[in-house]
């Protein structure tokens, strides 16, 4: 059993009506922040007798909402009235038509001792004001609820702060998706990307094709594990579902109450399986169909043929039904051509229309499909690939391939929402411990997704105009239930609410993580699932005391923190050491470490052993630098005792793109070894492969090298991940190893596509 890691000394009681502990500017926990913000003196309470005074009809409804809220989470039912004017001893909620308004849901918030004016715009001004007011209340069920008088000025920066969820390769029902909703709205978000297609399921009702859902909701069974295992394996389970028409009708109603638009995908021309599983007919070929069972990007896509257009116009017309905002998304990304090239149809096509390729096609495809929603009053938008046949003005563009194609798509005149991978895949790892469920891959820290600005400094002013603002994403391959979608989403959703609602001037990370913090309450309150992630524990290793061994430093972004530890294995508690240096070692050896705040401990344990060897901590040069994209820590990270972590996440791991691995290692003095080691990563289906060959160099005076052993790639093919290249017994102060990159590959379109080399660390033993 074991021994609780800290007790406190002292119980500390405090009060209620300071439950967020002693007022202050910056450490009151609203997330996004506001533009302006002055505390007062003395507290507002909202009890029973408290009444909400509305003054229109949006006030009421907004209103309504708080009333709601009230009522579920602290069982207080206000009574509504009307009143043009202010009343005390209630919260006055009302919607205002003056200019210092007419920014994007700008509101003020004025609270006082004896009542709240909340003044807003009516396009979700008072409900904005309201989600900060909520934001105000103490995070306890409570029948009187203080909250700190102050003053609030406020408006959001972009006017699309998004939220994404693909409900295809995993089913969420209607109540899962008003908990996102909810979620949604309490930070201030107000769009809903409801990704409803794709190869893994078909997820709304379609009245004149029912088999969209009869058969192409289900799939009969679900891969196992990660895509990019060599075995995949599968279970038998018939996995689906569906929204109906009154489904989506109620949902959306919902999410007009917190004033979020719903922006339907319907997948094309590619990600199309489970439409051609329920209507063949609509693929170019006469083959039938079964809805994807495994991730990626199939061939079978539809065929731009005239029937295929007469389904796709009766689908919009459907759902522009269903969804009253003004964009449907037709995703456009990913969509392979290999059908195209071989159907007698297609070329029929491009030589009647005269385009010149397949990619012509597509926006061929596009241009027929912007025909039929501006028909139905809608207008289109897509992933960024919808730029490559062409586009007209009038559509716009979701960037996530990086910030390429939105600043394309923004210099051609076209409105841009930002979704680059690298800042806004929320399905990619969040922390680099190995506890975390499996992901996709990829790794994006809650730092960063905060450091993310929607507009690119290339853009000039009028270019950057067309930046509509940003949105996250959440593809749920392996995102099986909603409790796991929610700790994928927070707290990075927080970060990313201040990135598109705050002025960029004040941006201050760590002012940030001391409100954010305050927030954490507000989870644990609400029942919301999320990461500690925060409270990792991180470490950096640097060249060891007199250039021998490792100095590791601890630190966590957790403010006010400590961080306690041991180096025997055993957990850390009450009594370990508290980390306040450098720690130092000569021979391989496990940290363990823990975060506690006030009194107790928080997150996770770290564990992490440190192996030393004679290139540890060592001085390297690098003949290419890695991929910017993968460099973290450099050279040094291959020599600095740790092993880059699977499923791989980027962090630890540096990514050579074509370029071999070519290390030069100084030892500091002549050094007897028999054996050199590379760790190395296999993942072919993310085109990251083994090197071809690799070759080891010593030198007496790090200038003129002499090869004492090579290992050749069917050597090295037999190797899991660390390769072992056996050298004899040798001396010497520097060794040169280069790792071979097999330069190339070949994609599933015959196509050369450039291979990644991904090395953690190197050895000489």
């Amino acid at each position: 059993m074991r021994v609780p890691c800290f007790l406190a000394l002292a119980l500390i009681i405090m009060p209620v009506s300071n439950i967020f502990g002693q007022y202050r500017e910056n450490n009151l926990p609203l997330v996004p922040r506001p533009r302006a913000l002055k505390l007062l003196t003395g507290t507002f309470t909202i009890s029973p007798v408290t009444q909400l005074v509305v003054n229109t009809d949006v006030a009421a409804s907004d209103a309504g909402y708080f009333s709601e809220y009230l009522k579920k989470h602290y069982g207080l039912a206000l009574s509504i009235t009307r009143s043009k004017h202010p009343k005390k001893n209630a919260v006055n909620v009302f919607t205002s038509e003056d200019k210092k308004y007419r920014g994007k849901d700008a509101y003020s918030l004025s609270v006082e001792n004896d009542k709240v004016i909340l003044e807003g715009n009516v396009n979700g001004g008072t409900f904005s004001g309201l989600q900060t007011l909520v934001q105000l209340l103490p995070p306890a069920r409570l029948n009187a609820l203080n909250i700190p008088c102050l003053f609030i000025s406020d408006s959001a920066r972009f006017s699309w702060r998004g939220m994404h969820l693909d409900v295809s390769r995993h089913f969420f029902n209607k109540e899962e998706i008003k908990k996102y909703l909810d979620d949604m709205a309490l930070f201030k978000y107000n769009t809903f990307h409801w990704h409803l297609t794709d190869d893994q399921g078909w997820r709304i009702e379609i009245k004149k094709y029912p088999l969209l859902t009869q058969t192409g909701a289900w799939r009969n069974g679900t891969l196992i594990g990660h895509y990019s295992e060599a075995n995949e394996l599968y279970d038998t389970i018939r996995y689906g579902g569906f929204y109906t028409r009154d489904d989506v009708r109620e949902i959306v109603s919902y999410a007009a109450k917190r004033h979020i638009t719903i922006v339907p995908e319907i997948e094309m021309p590619g990600h199309a399986l489970a439409a051609l599983a329920a209507y063949p007919w609509l693929a170019c070929s006469g083959d039938s169909f079964q809805v994807a069972r495994s991730w990626g990007v199939f061939k079978d896509v539809f065929c731009p043929s005239e029937r295929t257009f007469g389904f796709i116009d009766d689908v919009l017309k459907e759902v522009s039904e269903m969804f009253p905002g003004q964009y449907i998304h037709i995703g456009g990304d990913e969509c392979p051509k290999d059908r195209w090239k071989s159907s007698p149809l297609c070329r029929e096509i491009m030589a009647t229309n005269h385009l010149k390729n397949e990619e012509e096609l597509q926006g061929y495809f596009t241009e027929r499909v912007e025909k039929i929603l501006h028909k139905y009053g809608k207008r289109l938008i897509g992933w960024d690939e919808i730029l490559e046949g062409g586009l007209s003005p009038d559509a716009t563009v979701m960037s996530w391939r990086g910030n390429v194609g939105g600043m394309a798509a923004a210099r051609l005149g076209h409105d841009v929402v930002m979704t680059p991978t690298n800042f806004c895949y929320f399905d990619y790892y969040q922390s680099n411990d190995e506890n975390e469920p499996l992901a996709i891959g990829g790794y994006l820290p809650l730092e960063k997704v905060y450091q993310f600005d929607p507009v690119p400094v290339e853009l000039n002013e009028s270019e950057s105009k067309h930046i509509l603002g940003g949105q996250a994403n959440i593809w749920t391959e392996y995102i099986p239930d909603f409790r796991q979608v929610e700790y994928m989403a927070f707290p990075r959703m927080c970060a990313l609410s201040e990135v598109l609602w705050s002025d960029p001037s004040g941006k201050d990370y760590d002012a940030f993580i001391t409100r954010l913090t305050g927030q954490m309450k507000w989870f644990d309150f609400l029942g919301i699932n999320y990461s500690k992630a925060l409270y990792d524990i991180q470490s950096f290793s640097y060249p060891g005391d007199r250039n021998e061994g490792l100095s590791v430093e601890l630190s966590t972004t957790c403010p006010g923190a400590t961080v306690h530890y041991t180096l025997d294995g055993s957990d850390p508690v009450f009594n370990s050491p508290v980390y306040s240096s450098r720690i130092n070692f000569t021979q391989s050896t496990g940290i363990t470490a823990e975060v506690v705040t006030g009194s107790k401990p928080s997150g996770r344990i770290f564990k992490k052993l440190f192996r030393i060897n004679n290139a540890t901590g060592r001085e390297v040069t690098l003949a290419h630098p890695p991929n910017e994209e993968y460099c973290r820590g450099g050279g040094f990270s291959l020599v600095n005792g740790v092993t880059g972590s699977l499923p791989w996440k980027g962090s630890e791991w540096l990514g050579f793109l074509k370029d071999d691995l070519d290390i030069t290692i100084d030892l500091g003095a002549e050094r007897p070894f028999t054996k050199i080691g590379v760790d190395a990563l296999k993942d072919e289906s993310n085109r990251i492969y083994f090197p071809v060959g690799i070759m080891v160099y010593t030198s007496p005076d790090g200038k003129n090298f002499s090869e004492i052993s090579e290992l050749d790639s069917s050597s090295v093919q037999k190797f899991d991940r660390l390769i072992t290249v056996p050298v004899g017994n040798q001396r010497s102060r520097w060794v040169r190893i280069v790792a071979k990159n097999r330069g190339i590959c070949k994609n599933e379109n015959g196509q050369e596509d450039p291979v990644w080399l991904f090395v953690d660390e190197v050895s000489v033993e």
